[in-house]
């Protein structure tokens, strides 16, 4: 068998990996892309609205689910990671969120240093072009591969949830992307022309169109390693592809600890448990797993304005026809048209809680929808202390790593989800949106705490958002397993750009953020300047450290 070798092999043609794949090939270098997923062709991942269906689909979801939780009822939870081109942004809600610009200030302060907001803003900038309909052009791309959209807002219901968010006190954001992320507006989504606007799409076509990049199919089974040095990866089945300048790993954050502990990188005493040879004694391989927990506050409708004609069969049928012939309809948006972003109490800087409106009941699955009209909020706390780790389950590439992300650990993780749930209560009890509710569904009758807390502990559910497991650090830290420049830290030639370097989970949904790791990683695999810093300052509440909201508006309850 010929051997075959690039420049550069990269693992993973997900958010960040298609994006670096792009970058390189773009600068004259030579990349072969390795992915065990699929083809993305097909409506279940190519129509937005379908967007329920490709997670669970074991084609497209490599199906990992956690260990029982224990703070969590002992529940076993589902962790969908794409196995597709283009990886989870293929089978993801499309919801695209930079996170907050003090996310990435702490970045820095926890030893990332160049990646605070000014240092990732020309990258964010670089990833996208814009298409919003209001905002600071000055915080936004406009000639980049990636094609940002907003919905058509069409239903009342979008409207009637910001404009009641705003009155609540949380105020309005034309664009929480740009220098306010706080209050209520208009949701952003990866949808261009009617189509999900995947990593693939954007990024690894245009590669391939080089002639620079090509793929090689198949499931990594470890990095090739020798002299202390990477020098390609080895496939199912014996097959090498080398790597004349760099091996870069972008398998996500739950993929890259097990391919990096299956190649003797992580910590030395597990390694020697699954009888795997220590290449590099790295402590924080797999620790630090962060997600977000979201519960989703239902009601009941007063009036027949949500989507519930369009979930039966017959109306699922006309949507999809309707998006088949003219890319346009309903199936052409994600659905979550609207959200809100606000601080859970006084004292907090910038925002900690995030809101999806979804103007129907039902589970993000697409499962058991509420009987009737109705309408829902995703709410969840964006920084939770608790940590988790992945594990290996033996030292066979096919199994399955160990999750456990230790949901609800904290004592603070209670408040914070408690006080989540009932401010979205109030917001749902003031005008306009008040006049749409009937009754609450979710949770229902539950007013305690220790009502709320069993609410939470048997319903909230992953927002999918894992990072955090290969953390980006000082080269002195040691839990860092990649330094600022991306490479791993007691390997010459690796390094490692995903979702899983990051320190801290940024404010919001993570492809934004992971497709801009994989745009300034390029720049530091490529070894030139970084983009110019932009110092442009975000938006604080002027009263943060005394009051939670701008207003102490009223809320009314719904008759």
């Amino acid at each position: 068998m010929a051997e075959v070798q690039a420049d550069y092999v990269i693992v993973g043609a997900g958010s960040a990996g298609c994006a670096m794949a792009y970058r390189l090939a773009m600068a004259g270098k030579s990349v072969i892309v390795v992915e065990h997923g699929g083809s993305d062709w097909g409506p279940f991942i190519n129509m937005p609205a379908a967007l329920s269906y490709p997670m669970g689909m074991r084609r497209y979801d490599w199906g990992y689910v956690t260990e029982p939780e224990p703070h969590m009822g002992g529940r076993v939870m589902a962790c969908p990671r794409g196995k597709v081109l283009g990886g989870s942004s293929s089978i993801n809600g499309m919801i695209y969120v930079r996170g907050h610009a003090r996310d990435f200030d702490t970045w820095s302060d926890m030893g990332a240093e160049g990646w605070g907001y000014a240092d990732v803003l020309p990258y964010f900038k670089r990833a996208e072009t814009w298409h919003g309909d209001a905002g600071d052009p000055a915080f936004r791309g406009h000639d980049g591969p990636l094609h940002i959209t907003r919905g058509p807002r069409k239903n009342p219901l979008f409207q009637a949830f910001i404009e009641s968010g705003a009155n609540a006190g949380y105020g309005a954001t034309e664009d929480y992307n740009g220098q306010r992320q706080e209050g209520f507006g208009a949701f952003e989504m990866t949808v261009w022309q009617g189509e999900r606007w995947s990593a693939a799409k954007a990024y690894l076509r245009p590669a391939l169109k080089t002639g620079r990049c090509t793929m090689a199919r198949g499931l990594v089974e470890r990095i090739e390693i020798e002299e202390g040095r990477a020098v390609g990866v080895r496939l199912a089945g014996g097959r090498v592809i080398r790597a004349n300048a760099e091996v870069v790993l972008a398998a996500g954050a739950i993929n890259s600890p097990k391919i990096l502990m299956l190649s003797g990188i992580g910590p030395g005493k597990h390694l020697a448990e699954n009888g795997i040879p220590v290449v590099a004694d790295r402590a924080g391989v797999g620790q630090n797993l962060q997600d977000h927990l979201e519960l989703y506050v239902q009601y009941a409708s007063t009036k027949p304005v949500s989507l519930a004609p369009y979930w039966s069969l017959w109306g699922k049928a006309l949507v999809g026809a309707q998006w088949l012939f003219t890319r346009k309809g309903l199936g052409a948006s994600n659905n979550f048209e609207a959200c809100g972003f606000i601080r859970s109490r006084a004292g907090i800087d910038y925002p900690d809680i995030q809101f999806h409106f979804l103007p129907i009941a039902v589970r993000y699955d697409g499962k058991t929808a509420a009987e009737g009209h109705g309408f829902q909020a995703h709410v969840g706390p964006m920084r939770s202390k608790s940590r988790g780790a992945v594990t290996l389950r033996s030292a066979d590439p096919a199994d399955a790593p160990r999750i456990l992300f230790n949901y609800m650990s904290q004592p603070s993780d209670w408040e914070e989800f408690r006080r989540a749930i009932r401010l979205t209560r109030e917001i749902f009890a003031t005008d306009p949106i008040a006049g749409f509710v009937d009754h609450e569904i979710q949770p229902g009758a539950a007013q305690t705490d220790a009502e709320l807390d069993a609410v939470i502990r048997e319903h909230a559910e992953s927002a999918y958002h894992p990072c955090g497991t290969c953390r980006m650090g000082r080269a002195d830290d040691p839990m860092a397993v990649v330094d600022p420049e991306a490479r791993v830290i007691g390997v010459e030639g690796l390094r490692l750009a995903d979702s899983s370097v990051f320190p801290l989970i940024p404010n919001g949904n993570l492809n934004a953020p992971s497709i801009m790791v994989g745009e300034k990683a390029a720049d530091h695999i490529l070894g030139r300047g970084m983009l110019p810093r932009e110092n442009l300052e975000p938006w604080i509440a002027p009263d943060w450290q005394s009051a939670q909201r701008e207003s102490a508006a009223p809320a009314r309850a719904a008759e």
